[in-house]
């Protein structure tokens, strides 16, 4: 069995779900707690230096930072994959909105780099499915999002000739592999078991009941008969945020009885919204995140109106007590997006002594942070239509463990 607890999340002092986080009393998110109660593994330091030694470059800022801070199982992927054996990169979004934020992009922009340091292929499952039945969209809205969302995923420099993009209303429908590992798997979970994993009740439809085998089935290898026929014995490796969890260890639980490796998972914390630390940000409030659609003055004057600072009332007291980085969003946020490791020290250093204002910390987020929207902004403009098509087309990946 697993390990995790299946209790009904709201029982608990935080809930963590794929559909809701959040802390007791507006709290913070506890991930030691939540490593425990979901059973996964903290992502300990020789694995980061595995990671370095195996693929011959510097860890992502992510994994140096613990922003990917959990796992299960990835040690036997490295342990594989030391052995000669390749595996593949599965990911996904659920588009329920045009346009993505920050947080969105974390593990789009770490799996590009897992997919570059280890050279193995990716699959991405677009959950427009998901969204049509949690969200109140129409079918061919959520198809509309999924292709939007889609040049945003394409625009982190993912290679084509490695990458398989695909939306579950356009693609599992007419794959008839996908299709009977999805049943296959909901023949080993019952009622009781994904009740308790997801905390469903009496008042959801069936939809969503029926909902975990489909994002479970890309786990599995032969999902994909185009791409890895007769090769069921490849691992799967999911980089994901830790409130995708539930679904991954639902399939693990099943893999085995199915004749599969259990898929591996590399987990992040969550992005915190701008006004503080209390779980994931909220899409019904534009000014929670910086967009990748926000110019330089948006994100400037989201930063310095509603980023949650540190730093002291006075510029008196601030200099004598100094700020408190444990609460502080703009230092949070750097250690996410500025890549330079001295300079992020110093930062803390000086912020944290009261030599550094608010004001400066905050000027240097948001030079950080336009940098990186202005950068992503000019890669989704050069994504046509055709490279979408060409992502999502179903075709072999001839070249995809060179």
């Amino acid at each position: 069995m697993e390990k995790g607890e299946d209790k009904h999340e709201e029982e608990q002092d935080q809930v963590v779900n794929p559909w809701e986080v959040t802390a007791k009393d507006g709290g913070k998110i506890d991930y030691d707690k939540l490593i425990d109660k979901f059973g996964c593994q903290r992502l300990e330091e020789p694995l980061v230096d595995r990671v370095q030694r195996l693929t011959g470059r510097p860890p992502h800022v992510f994994l140096r930072r613990g922003v990917f801070f959990a796992h299960r199982d990835f040690d036997e992927i490295l342990n594989a994959y030391e052995k000669g054996k390749k595996f593949y990169l599965y990911t996904g979004r659920g588009p329920s909105s045009e346009a993505l934020h920050l947080g969105h992009l974390v593990p789009f922009m770490f799996t590009k780099y897992l997919q570059d340091a280890f050279k193995v292929p990716l699959v991405i499952q677009l959950t427009d499915d998901e969204k049509c039945m949690w969200k109140n969209l129409s079918v061919e809205e959520c198809q509309r999002l999924a292709r939007e969302n889609a040049k945003d995923i394409i625009a982190c420099g993912f290679d084509i000739t490695k990458t398989f993009i695909f939306s579950d209303f356009d693609y599992v429908g007419g794959n008839r592999s996908f299709y009977k590992n999805m049943v296959r798997i909901a023949k080993c979970v019952t009622y009781n078991k994904v009740v308790g994993i997801f905390g469903f009740s009496g008042e959801d439809h069936i939809g969503k009941v029926g909902f975990p085998p489909i994002q479970a089935a890309p786990s599995f290898p032969s999902s994909f008969p185009h791409l890895f026929s007769g090769k069921d014995d490849l691992r799967c490796l999911i980089p994901c945020a830790i409130d995708q969890d539930p679904y991954f260890r639902m399939t693990r639980d099943v893999a085995p009885r199915l004749g599969y490796h259990k898929p591996s998972l590399i987990e992040s914390s969550f992005f915190p919204a701008l006004q503080g630390e209390t779980g994931k940000m909220s899409a019904s409030d534009p000014n929670s995140a910086i967009y990748v659609t926000d110019s330089a003055k948006v994100i400037k004057n989201k930063i310095n109106k509603y980023a949650f600072s540190g730093g002291q009332d006075s510029v008196e007291k601030h200099r004598e007590l100094g700020a408190n980085l444990e609460v502080d969003i703009p230092v949070k946020y750097l250690s996410f997006f500025l890549e330079d490791d001295a300079e992020l020290e110093h930062i803390k250093t000086e912020y944290g002594a009261g030599r550094m204002l608010t004001g400066e910390v905050k000027k240097r987020l948001a030079d950080v942070l336009t940098e990186v929207v202005d950068r992503h902004r000019a890669a989704r403009a050069a994504v046509t239509e055709e490279m979408v098509d060409a992502f999502m087309a179903v075709r072999p990946l001839p070249n995809m463990f060179d």
